[in-house]
């Protein structure tokens, strides 16, 4: 605290001595996001590093020792919903929904909800529980808690400010630290700025455009600095495409749109059904059994249904051998369905990216295309899967353009985005994040509610009574 308080009064002194005041009140309202970016960047980078360890570790256990499979996922998994359900209950799911939410209740009467939604506590289990998940095998990803860290860093630092600080908007922090986030973990800069604008608001970029372009500009370095420059998913070859592989590419965008919908749509079903639990020892069956269908998979079917799905999107985008069975996009929608609704910290991204991918593969096999034009559908279903998660057509089609740096296919990868965008609505009007956003509100004002009425108890039993 003394640390502190001595950098607040160092800080106090140098801003008393600038004397224009326009010059201090923009270098000082730009400083928050620079620190607020380098730390996610650095968060980004380590975090990385750590899940991708746990993954690695997790797997290389699995494919050793297969009998693991049914020892090590359910223990796992409780151990990473209990984390969040200990200690920090909205750290669950991927995210993107409670930096919704918070965007959505970022007024001063809110504060409270906001603590809940985003804060230290929230980037720590988020780590700690997606870690313990992973190395389970369990289908999640990083990419969605990493936004959900870069808000809770934003928010933070946005308190830490002193009284004297220009007033910084604290709706602005969220929406950039989720925007940097999404840009540190992918490293997609553009899509971390369509992402803040087609996803997170709908104000107009010019009200904070310096402030997002800067912090996405720190995050990113920080990011390239610690782990050098670099594609997401590689340098995919595209070349010597037919003409016609915009046909195929609408089949697996409609195939890919209705598949993330009807995900998005099982997890609400079950997220439903959940809530009608009385008991704990309810939700840690439910966990388990999970557990033991997700290893059932993996033992006897294909033990590629586990974990983020990253490496199975590599592997088929750069090897010969390009056409996978016609059952694994169905088994990674299902493993999806699985674990997100257990309670853990769960990211849900990456993994509709890779369900998306088997799908371009699957269409590409039974069309029987060159391997080029297969990785043109493998990258058109990745966009479109997360689309009908999402409904963000041009941020999931500039993220996968930015994974690859294939600038030819944009046309492609748009078409293949909104025409998933229109097929999701055959499912459900509304995205998958909106929905758990929804949620995630209306339990916070229950909690609100419930609140107060015990306070008014409190207030009735302490009041002295009169005898008439």
């Amino acid at each position: 605290m003394a640390i502190k308080d001595k950098i607040r009064a160092t800080g106090k002194q140098i801003y008393d001595r600038l004397h224009n005041d326009r010059l201090r009140k923009n270098i000082l309202s730009a400083i928050p996001y620079w620190v607020a970016s380098l730390l996610v960047g650095l968060i980004a980078v380590y975090y990385g590093r750590a899940f991708s360890w746990a993954e690695n570790m997790g797997m290389q256990l699995f494919t050793t020792h297969r009998y693991l499979l049914f020892i090590i996922p359910p223990i796992a998994f409780v151990v990473a919903w209990w984390l969040v359900k200990q200690f920090a209950p909205f750290a669950r799911g991927s995210g993107n929904p409670q930096v919704i939410a918070a965007i959505e209740l970022a007024k001063p009467h809110n504060e409270e909800k906001l603590t809940k939604l985003l804060g230290l506590r929230i980037i720590f289990i988020k780590i700690l529980s997606s870690l313990v998940f992973i190395f389970g095998g369990g289908v999640i990803g990083r990419e969605g808690p990493i936004i959900h860290i870069g808000s809770s860093v934003f928010r933070k630092v946005n308190e830490w400010l002193p009284d004297w600080w220009p007033k910084v908007s604290k709706r602005y922090m969220i929406m950039t630290g989720a925007a940097a986030g999404l840009a540190a973990a992918f490293n997609t800069p553009l899509g971390g700025i369509v992402f803040a604008m087609e996803e997170l608001t709908k104000t107009h970029i010019s009200n904070f455009r310096t402030s997002i372009f800067s912090a996405l500009i720190i995050a990113g370095l920080t990011t390239q600095a610690l782990a050098g420059p670099f594609l997401y998913l590689g340098y995919p070859n595209v070349t010597h495409l037919s003409n016609f592989v915009f046909i195929p590419v609408i089949i697996v965008a409609i195939i890919s749109g209705v598949g993330g919908s009807a995900l998005g749509y099982y997890v609400l079903k079950i997220l439903k059904w959940k809530e009608s639990f009385k008991h704990t020892y309810q939700t840690i069956l439910y966990i388990v059994i999970g557990a033991f269908i997700l290893a059932f998979i993996a033992y006897f079917i294909d033990i590629r249904v586990l974990n983020s799905g990253k490496d199975l999107m590599t592997n088929t985008l750069f090897s010969s051998d390009k056409h996978l069975p016609w059952y694994l996009p169905i088994l990674r929608t299902v493993g999806v369905i699985i674990c997100n609704p257990m309670g853990g910290a769960a990211g849900i991204m990456v993994n509709s990216l890779s369900a998306g991918s088997t799908v371009g593969a699957v269409v590409g096999g039974w069309l029987h295309l060159s391997a080029t034009d297969t990785n043109v559908l493998i990258l058109a279903g990745m966009a479109a899967f997360l689309t009908g998660i999402s409904r963000t057509p041009f941020t999931c089609a500039i993220l996968v353009l930015e994974m690859t740096d294939r600038h030819t296919l944009i046309f492609h990868l748009l078409l293949a985005a909104m025409v998933a965008n229109m097929a999701a609505l055959i499912i459900d009007r509304h995205s998958f994040y909106d929905r758990v956003k929804d949620k995630f509100i209306d339990e916070l004002n229950k909690e609100e509610a419930k609140g107060i009425e015990q306070k008014n108890k409190m207030v009735e039993t302490t009041l002295p009574t009169t005898n008439l």
